[in-house]
């Protein structure tokens, strides 16, 4: 019985990185990535938001994206700069997980709960050569009609 115990909980340790937090450290920051669809899931706790997001089948950028105006953060990010190298991933993955920032972030940005449904758009950043499990740390959220920065609180 204990060997099983064991077992079961080696188990679930192996599958648990795929959806555990991770650092700034682990996504390629020189490669923004743009992503919009519809979240499917949502998991509003800490140590940070996290949705799961559809894509449509053929993913494009939006043309007004590089004019789009930025909220102010308390931490500097170029955030025009980011739009501007703003790109879509090269894997076919149609839903990725969207790590969002801590919960106290999001409502000092005064983000409502996202629920299952609702049309997001994120930039972000993804694993070095878009390897491992397709998920998205995001810089900017796009929601409701309002631009969110998610990188530090609003300045």
């Amino acid at each position: 019985m204990i060997q099983r115990r064991l077992f079961v909980a080696g188990s679930m340790g192996l599958a648990l990185p795929a959806w555990a937090h991770h650092g700034w450290s682990s996504f390629d920051q020189d490669r923004p990535l743009y992503l919009e669809g519809r979240a499917t899931k949502v998991m509003w706790r800490n140590p940070h938001g996290e949705l799961e997001l559809e894509l449509p089948e053929n993913p494009t950028l939006p043309p007004d994206l590089k004019q789009r105006p930025l909220p102010k953060q308390s931490t500097a990010v170029d955030g025009p700069g980011l739009l501007a190298k703003a790109q879509l991933p090269t894997r076919r993955d149609r839903k990725w997980l969207i790590e969002l920032a801590p919960l106290t972030r999001l409502q000092a940005w005064g983000v409502d709960e996202i629920k299952p449904g609702t049309p997001v758009a994120v930039l972000g950043f993804t694993f070095t050569g878009e390897k491992g499990d397709p998920v998205l740390r995001a810089e900017y959220l796009f929601v409701g009609g309002k631009t969110y920065g998610l990188r530090s609180s609003p300045a």
